[in-house]
């Protein structure tokens, strides 16, 4: 089993993060031919997901319609001024499981691997077993 932790640092209040080759680094130094991959970010104010990566305005498009159909300002009840980033990061997901088939990421061919910030900007963990 191969572990490794990285810190994704943000730079703003949203955005999302193509980490792709990133991950693609870290199933090289596992050595590892066949098996999964498990991403989780233990924080509750954002995710990891799988979309296009080949049009830069995809990314753009999923964070106006987030933030249309959840706005930062709303009816909440949580005190801290970040409901909207919690209901984001739960819609997200805060965990991945990949393929790795061969020493190499399976994706379809218009996917990446997305962090998506939603309360930043800040400095993240993201935790990367293989097995």
């Amino acid at each position: 089993m191969y572990k490794a932790e990285e810190i994704i640092k943000t730079s703003k209040r949203e955005e999302i993060i193509d980490i792709t080759e990133l991950i693609k680094k870290h199933i090289k130094l596992s050595n590892i031919k066949d098996g999964i991959c498990a991403l989780f970010v233990p924080h509750t104010t954002c995710g990891v997901t799988i979309n296009e990566n080949a049009d830069p305005s995809v990314k753009s498009d999923f964070l106006n319609q987030m933030k249309k159909l959840i706005p930062q300002q709303g009816n909440y009840l949580h005190s801290e001024g970040n409901s909207d980033a919690h209901i984001k990061s739960i819609l997200v997901g805060p965990s991945l499981t990949l393929l790795v088939w061969d020493g190499q990421l399976v994706l379809g061919t218009w996917q990446g691997v997305y962090f998506c910030e939603f309360d930043g900007p800040r400095n993240r963990k993201l935790l990367i077993s293989i097995l």
